[in-house]
């Protein structure tokens, strides 16, 4: 029997930069985009270069490594020509050896989170399958998506008792294109401008949850970035959430209706859209959403009823209800494909590594491994670990390191 998909990964519709699909060679290579990342250690006494390290880490996740011990035993167990392609130095007659595990613990504690972060996003968003061509009219649901929710690694505890929390922003295909960590004195609404700043977004569909539902946001994405969003309305805007709750939605006919069952839920969603021309204190908003979510729980029969508001800036002619629906649905995606597959698959909530900037070193390297395997194809994450587990040649292959 076949092993059973851990994270399902339906056809996507995002791409973050302009053009027509990547040729092989003609973006720079992982081994190039890590050696852009700076070196945390003295310059006297490197016996491996930064990029070997973090390239080899990157293989050991791709191999199903979980821990810095476990990604040290990965490299120590490397064949000889494997270390060679990594860059790893050469030592004649002995050739090239693999950094001891207090190297790679040392580099992943220090590593600037931000570059690395930065080198594995764009090495991602360059070879995503869904880049639309050259000159392409972009129609309804050729735009790009990008979806940007936050997510707690729980065993990720400082010093001072606070958790690791991070922000994430994933295309349609579900590769996550930027992360950035939230400081334990402020929150994800500071971070998210500087996570997305440096990005291509123009016609990007750009969707959030209620915390980053700010005005300052709205303006960001369409005044600067030239992007559309769809943002979701609740308590922290009281007067725009009142006001949403209060238009005639009786009155305004149901336009789509979608149901899914997964993970031991039974989900009907119900979508109306309407234009509204005036009272929504809202920077560029267009459109006034209400979408009704029934889930009934299988095994107790439990049912529960949500109504959720949102506004977007796109107008009716630009997206209609199935067409934000969808956009909400793949939104709502990024818990199943990153963070559900980096719970169960890596067990990121009950790791164990919580030193400096370690945490948020191995979430990026799992976000590359989850980016590496869909863009092979491969919609069962687990099985694909184990997979490159049983030959040390497959994560080369994988991550395009020849």
């Amino acid at each position: 029997m076949p092993a059973r998909s851990s994270s399902p990964i339906p056809a996507g519709l995002g791409w973050l930069a302009t053009g027509r699909p990547a040729e092989p060679g003609e973006h720079p290579q992982l081994l190039d985009r890590l050696a852009t990342v700076p070196d945390p250690r003295r310059a006297k006494g490197r016996r491996h270069p930064l990029a070997f390290v973090l390239a080899l880490a990157a293989c050991a996740v791709l191999a199903g490594a979980k821990s810095l011990t476990a990604i040290a035993e990965w490299a120590a167990d490397a064949p000889a020509a494997v270390l060679t392609a990594l860059g790893g130095p050469s030592r004649e007659p002995a050739g090239p050896t693999a950094p001891a595990e207090a190297t790679v613990r040392r580099i992943l504690q220090r590593v600037d989170g931000d570059a690395l972060d930065a080198a594995i996003g764009a090495w991602l968003a360059a070879r995503d399958p869904d880049r639309p061509p050259p000159d392409h009219d972009l129609g309804r649901r050729d735009r790009r998506s990008l979806a940007v929710d936050g997510k707690t690694v729980r065993g990720a505890r400082r010093a001072d008792g606070t958790q690791v929390h991070l922000l994430a922003a994933m295309t349609g295909t579900g590769l996550v294109a930027a992360q950035r960590e939230v400081g334990a004195k402020t929150n994800e609404i500071t971070v998210f401008r500087p996570m997305l700043v440096d990005l291509d977004l123009a016609d990007t569909v750009v969707t959030f949850d209620a915390v980053h539902s700010q005005t300052a946001h709205a303006r960001f994405l369409v005044e600067e970035k030239k992007a559309h969003y769809i943002a979701v309305i609740k308590g922290n805007q009281p007067l725009l959430h009142q006001h949403l709750k209060q238009l005639p939605w009786r009155e305004v006919p149901l336009l789509d209706k979608t149901r899914a069952t997964e993970h031991g839920r039974d989900e009907i969603r119900r979508v109306k859209t309407c234009t509204v021309t005036r009272g929504l204190d809202f920077p560029h908003a267009a459109q006034a959403v209400q979408i009704v979510r029934r889930r009934r729980t299988v095994t107790t029969g439990k049912v529960t009823l949500e109504r959720v508001y949102a506004v977007t800036d796109l107008t009716a002619e630009q997206a209609d209800a199935p067409e934000i629906a969808h956009r909400v649905r793949e939104h709502w995606g990024i818990e199943n494909k990153i963070h559900h597959v980096r719970d169960t698959t890596f067990a990121e909530d009950a790791s164990r590594v919580r030193t400096r900037t370690a945490p948020r070193a191995m979430a990026a390297l799992r976000n590359l491994a989850i980016g590496a395997l869909r863009l092979t194809g491969c919609d069962n994450i687990a099985a694909g670990l184990r997979k490159h587990s049983r030959d040390a040649t497959r994560p080369l292959a994988t991550l395009g390191i020849t």
